[in-house]
């Protein structure tokens, strides 16, 4: 069978170098192998002068210690180790559930280990195999899938678990979630409130528990607002759009009927963005209101400015992971759902006068 290859300094391959051992290690040092295992471990009670001796050596062998065979013998059996897995690590408020999460477990000496899942339930649940088989601490997932009694075992094996953004069903856990309905029903207030009467409503994934509550939260404003002239109007209503190009759309053949809606109510972020720049290629950006569910990148520089319910994704994703930790360290108290209020950011396009 060939050598494995490495990159040599003209550029070809040659064969891998076998990474050294600790056994190289302490004859390098001077020091006998428990001696470089205890500082491997980082054993307190080891003498200062070897640890440096040891260390030196390392540095100049390039040795890097076997973490998973190392956490294997641990009494406690913990590997500093914790399972992000989100929407997608490329949607802002997933970046920034995932810096939160990071930046509080870096404080602690944790490692996170994160993926997407695509609102994929079978990716859901290979991950976390994939995630419990490397033995990690604990995991915080923003869910895909609707039966959660997989992680039964995995609890009663001792991992702990976090929900975000979703709860799990019918699985009994913690988790930590945004005032989907209640804020989706002010935000469209808040154009009622503008004289606006006929408001579109642009909705992702109808199986979405999200989107079912953002679109109750819609249907609630708008039946409280009937007395007043308010429209509930299925052809205001606009579901399933996943993708920036597909709300796009959808904004331009609404304002291209004959009955065309003085406001849009957008549900999540990549669906405000498609509306936006609908109104911008259209030139109906001064007369079409917006109030987006999400915040959006350079949405305070845009003309007009474009108004917010803003998921606070920040302080989700520390929460969720000041719950996490907690479990780990033993906290026993019952499970339940954590609620972070959204806040409306007024910016323009929400406060644009019905005509």
């Amino acid at each position: 069978m060939p050598d494995s290859e490495t990159p040599a300094a003209d550029g070809k391959r040659g064969p891998a170098r076998e990474r050294p051992t600790m056994k190289e290690v302490a004859a390098l040092a001077g020091v006998s192998l428990k001696t470089v295992s205890r500082v491997v471990n980082e054993v307190p009670t080891v003498d200062p002068a070897l640890v440096t001796k040891v260390r030196a050596a390392m540095d100049r062998l390039g040795f890097r210690p076997n973490l998973a065979a190392s956490n294997l013998r641990r009494g406690d059996g913990r590997t500093h180790t914790v399972g992000l897995l989100v929407e997608d690590v490329g949607n802002p408020f997933s970046a920034a559930v995932h810096r939160a999460v990071e930046d509080f477990a870096a404080q602690r000496e944790v490692l996170v280990l994160s993926s997407s899942l695509d609102e994929d339930p079978e990716r859901e649940r290979r991950m976390v195999r994939a995630l419990v088989d490397r033995r990690v601490d604990g995991l915080i997932i923003v869910p895909a899938s609707s039966d959660h009694r997989y992680l039964v075992a995995e609890q009663e094996a001792g991992t702990a678990v976090v929900f975000v953004d979703r709860l799990p069903t019918p699985l009994v856990g913690d988790a930590v979630v945004t005032d989907n309905r209640e804020a989706s029903a002010q935000g469209v207030r808040h154009l009622i409130s503008a004289g606006h009467r006929r408001i579109a409503y642009l909705g992702d994934t109808e199986s979405l528990p999200t989107a079912r509550d953002r679109y109750a939260g819609y249907r609630d404003a708008i039946r409280e607002a009937a007395a007043r002239g308010c429209v509930a109007d299925p052809g205001l209503v606009v579901q399933g759009l996943r993708t920036v190009e597909a709300a796009d759309a959808a904004v331009s053949e609404l304002l291209s009927g004959p009955d065309a809606p003085t406001a849009l109510f957008t549900s999540q972020n990549l669906v405000t963005i498609g509306a936006v720049q609908a109104l911008h290629r259209t030139g109906s950006q001064h007369r079409v209101a917006v109030v987006g569910f999400d915040d959006i990148p350079m949405a305070q520089v845009l003309d007009p400015g474009v108004t917010v319910l803003a998921q606070q994704a920040s302080e989700i994703g520390r929460l969720a992971a000041q719950l996490l930790f907690a479990r780990m360290a033993g906290d026993t108290a019952p499970a339940r759902a954590h609620v972070v209020p959204s806040r409306l950011i007024q910016r323009g396009s929400g406060e644009i006068p019905a005509a």
